[in-house]
């Protein structure tokens, strides 16, 4: 994968695999000593049924979707579900 900027990030938009959308790229976490990425940070689409999707939350209600989740950074951020 080519190298993508994280200021391009910002506010895009973060599908599911099954092609629900998620919501908008809130921020990215990481490990400050280690520089690894820890959890995309995705403020919820107001019209997705809370239970319709089975990632964490943080304090915010806003999904902790694991780095390693992400399967593709074009149009939207896909993420597998």
């Amino acid at each position: 994968m080519s190298d993508i900027l994280a200021e391009n990030l910002s506010g895009k938009s973060v599908m599911g695999s099954d092609g629900t959308e998620l919501g908008l790229l809130y921020n990215i976490t990481m490990d400050l000593k280690s520089g690894k990425l820890h959890n995309l940070v995705i403020e919820p689409d107001e019209e997705l049924p809370s239970r319709a999707v089975d990632f964490d939350r943080d304090d915010g209600g806003r999904f902790l979707v694991p780095v390693n989740r992400v399967q593709a950074v074009k149009d939207y951020i896909v993420v597998q579900r």
